[in-house]
């Protein structure tokens, strides 16, 4: 582990914080406007991961460098805010306090990034492929892709990290299976236990954060094979399906050992000025959810074009 100053960083927020109109001061006509449905990113970025928040503004991570851009959900408009350093960024997650979270897939690394200060502290895990990660009260868990087990950094109580990480062996039902293994990971409703996906089994598992037992989750039949990014609303849970295109919508049960498919979003369901382009990952502001579109089939040049696309929530 070590820690580093992103003193650009430091100035870029600053700046904006100078910069902003407050939405006292903002123009009716601009506090009015819808947020458009599709969201354009810096070409060449390459997204996968996707956190929203505080407030009306969205962290994408870039596979291609690591790069976090840092984006107005209201406008459109955005920048990079931490330059990468060549390492991925995969999935990621903020807290209240605008610190993020991120995997750092083929690298077998995460990291933490302290926003309002600049600081980032890395964690070798040795990991095969850092896929996603989900934050409790208690710690943020990261997924392995290629091996059966997560890992935990701890959190204080003012949500800040560990120096350092520990590994959780996969056990109990859980089958690794070839390919992707453990991708998406979110909490059950009653948030004692963690839900990860397994994107090759297609197969939902509910883990005991203590143990490591995992045991699949009775969807009643229904695969979710190609299961990417998670994201859980109360008993709802939104799970992304990459390179098909969509995104389940599970209800589940209080505990999360067993769910229903309720309801399938696709392409019929966004606007005409925005479409899918193998979806990631998955974050809610207000009703509607925003997932940043990874475009896996399309070989990626530093003019490839690139955005996060809009969609409401509920039917």
């Amino acid at each position: 582990m070590r820690r580093i100053l992103v003193p650009a960083l430091t100035a870029v927020l600053g700046l904006s914080a100078l910069t902003a109109t407050s939405p006292a001061s903002a123009a009716p006509a601009e506090r009015d406007k819808p947020f458009p449905s599709r969201i354009e990113l810096p070409d060449g970025f390459e997204p996968e991961g996707i956190a929203i928040g505080p407030g009306a503004k969205a962290w994408l991570g870039s596979l291609a460098d690591g790069d976090i851009y840092r984006v107005s959900l209201r406008t459109g408009e955005g920048e990079v805010v931490v330059d990468g350093t060549g390492t991925p960024a995969v999935g990621l997650k903020s807290d209240r306090r605008a610190r993020l979270f991120v995997a750092g897939g083929d690298s077998g690394t995460a990291r933490v990034v302290e926003t309002r200060s600049g600081d980032v502290t890395d964690y070798d895990l040795d990991g095969a492929f850092v896929n996603d990660v989900v934050l409790t009260k208690q710690a943020a868990w990261f997924t392995d892709s290629g091996l059966p087990q997560l890992y935990r950094v701890a959190r204080d109580a003012k949500g800040a990290a560990a120096a350092t990480a520990t590994t959780l062996p996969l056990t109990g039902e859980w089958v690794q299976g070839t390919g992707f293994g453990a991708n998406g990971i979110s909490t059950t409703p009653t948030g004692g236990d963690l839900l990860v996906i397994n994107s090759g089994t297609g197969v939902l598992y509910r883990v005991d954060p203590s143990t490591g037992v995992a045991t699949a989750v009775d969807l009643g039949g229904a695969s979710l094979t190609m299961g990417d990014g998670m994201l859980r609303h109360g008993r709802l849970l939104y799970v992304v399906r990459n390179r098909i295109n969509e995104i389940a919508v599970i209800r589940l049960d209080r505990t999360g050992s067993s769910g229903e498919l309720v309801r399938t979003i696709t392409a019929d369901d966004l606007a005409e000025s925005t479409s899918f382009d193998v979806p990631t990952t998955v974050a809610k502001f207000g009703g509607k959810l925003y997932l940043p579109n990874a475009r896996f089939g399309t070989t990626a040049t530093p003019d490839t074009d690139y955005w996060v696309t809009k969609v409401r929530a509920k039917p």
